[in-house]
């Protein structure tokens, strides 16, 4: 499985399971057929910005903050973002697509709705496509090339 299928299902896991500990994150990893050292858990937490919450009843799980609707996500954000889970990036007239790996699609909309791009009017997400939807008078084209050069993929020909 890679990295970033493992990091989308560790976030479903933190958002269906009180998880207070690393090991049991393992554990419920483990349970959906992934094997998974608690040190690759610990980084995977770190990357997707996890933090530790206290429930109601007082105890402590894991959870993934979401960034409040109007905080502009820094370029640096959508720049790992789009290098760990855009695999391919096309356009046609003024749309752009992003492939990404099943059930990525969010992450990356998500992330591209919060950077506030210029000439960008919004996405729309499924499970591994993202459609971006360029502002009046911007080409796709030329959103794709700025989108694959941040993700750091080769340009089209």
């Amino acid at each position: 499985m890679s990295k970033a299928r493992r990091q989308h299902l560790i976030s479903k896991l933190l958002a269906e399971h009180a998880v207070a500990n690393q090991p049991r994150l393992v554990e419920l990893l483990g349970g959906e057929g992934i094997v998974a050292t608690q040190a690759t858990v610990s980084r995977d937490l770190d990357e997707l910005g996890a933090v530790k919450v206290r429930t109601p009843g007082g105890e402590t799980v894991y959870a993934i903050p979401e960034l409040p609707a109007d905080r502009i996500a820094p370029e640096d954000h959508l720049r790992r973002v789009l290098a760990d889970w855009a695999a391919d990036i096309g356009a046609s007239q003024n749309l752009v697509v992003v492939r990404t790996p099943p059930g990525s699609a969010h992450v990356v909309a998500s992330a591209l709705d919060r950077a506030g791009l210029d000439g960008m009017l919004g996405t729309v997400a499924g499970d591994d496509t993202v459609i971006i939807v360029a502002a009046e008078g911007v080409a796709g084209s030329a959103l794709a090339d700025r989108l694959r050069d941040l993700a750091g993929l080769q340009a089209r020909p």
